[in-house]
């Protein structure tokens, strides 16, 4: 079967909830940011939730995932790898990927070992959200765990940046992109976070010199990314790129960029209530309109449409009938 899109990620169950800044900086957690944390660590955090009544939803997530969730919601075909434990966490990841449409190899790890990844996902009244992720099992990929030729029988192979934290999970994708060379194949990576940009700068080089075709990032991602100190010399370094960057700036909507050209997309006027979700969905919605054959300003629109719907709802999803109405807009 021919894929369009192709992706490897953390396969996270997210919770999210609702809290104050007083919340964040009490619980120690850098707010804004993804905070890498322990199953033991989320134990006193989560017994603090409870105790406050903290409004929550949960679903299967990470950020690749609710990437291809939005894309096949649009009738793109789908394949993601990403690891989950044999425990309930993981029959109910695995269960909404097969029900939303997505497909996967459907392999498990013995839960005695490691449990399925979890991600609290705490959102402020100011739309800022705040992670604290335990990647268990999802961080401990293996060779085996990979169908390199579902894969890599694909238009476009999304990677996300999130998998460079953890060594097992960076060799893996490291031999993906290996095989993907030479292949009739696009490569998009995200760079998913600015601390993780700052933090695992060498390994985000070597995935570029991959032929990566594809950067998604936002203004935050691009600054750290570059090495420079504003979003408009960020947006400068992209142009000496040999791939083509696009940069979310918020509110300002997004940029495209490559040595040729630099299109400026404007934002939908919106209510914001919460930012979580946003970045993935905006790359669904461009990597889908990509896959259909449509130009870069056209892409960055229909992205930029998306990801105001994602913004002005409580969780990373919208309902079946929202993504279809997002769809019209293509």
């Amino acid at each position: 079967m021919k894929y369009d899109i192709t992706a490897i990620g953390n396969a996270l169950v997210d919770t999210q909830f609702k809290v104050s800044h007083e919340f964040i900086a009490e619980v120690g957690l850098e707010i804004d940011q993804m905070n890498l944390s322990s199953a033991e660590e989320h134990a006193p955090i989560i017994d603090k939730l409870k105790k406050e009544n903290a409004e929550s939803v949960s679903d299967c997530g990470g950020s690749a995932t609710n990437t291809l969730v939005a894309a096949t919601h649009f009738g793109a075909k789908c394949f993601h790898t990403c690891v989950v434990a044999n425990d309930e966490d993981g029959h109910s990841y695995l269960a909404n990927l097969k029900n939303i449409g997505v497909n996967h190899n459907f392999k498990m790890r013995d839960a005695d070992e490691v449990p399925t990844g979890k991600c609290l996902i705490l959102v402020t009244a100011d739309a800022k959200r705040t992670m604290s992720t335990a990647l268990n099992v999802s961080a401990l990929m293996r060779m085996d765990d990979i169908d390199f030729v579902a894969m890599l029988d694909t238009d476009i192979l999304y990677v996300e940046g999130y998998m460079v934290t953890s060594d097992e999970n960076y060799s893996v994708t490291l031999e993906l992109l290996k095989r993907a060379s030479g292949k009739n194949v696009k490569i998009a990576l995200s760079l998913s976070d600015p601390g993780i940009v700052m933090g695992f700068r060498d390994r985000f080089t070597e995935l570029e010199s991959f032929g990566v075709d594809y950067i998604f990032c936002n203004d935050e991602e691009a600054v750290a990314f570059t090495s420079t100190e504003s979003i408009d010399s960020a947006l400068d370094g992209l142009t000496k790129k040999d791939f083509i960057s696009i940069v979310t700036t918020g509110s300002k909507g997004c940029s495209i960029v490559n040595k040729d050209e630099l299109i400026q997309v404007k934002a939908e006027n919106i209510n914001a209530v919460d930012t979580n979700g946003a970045g993935d969905m905006f790359a669904g919605c461009f990597l889908y309109a990509l896959s259909q054959g449509n130009s870069l300003n056209e892409c960055g629109k229909f992205a930029n449409y998306g990801a105001s719907k994602i913004v002005e709802t409580f969780g990373p999803r919208l309902t079946e009938s929202g993504y279809h109405e997002v769809l019209k807009k293509l």
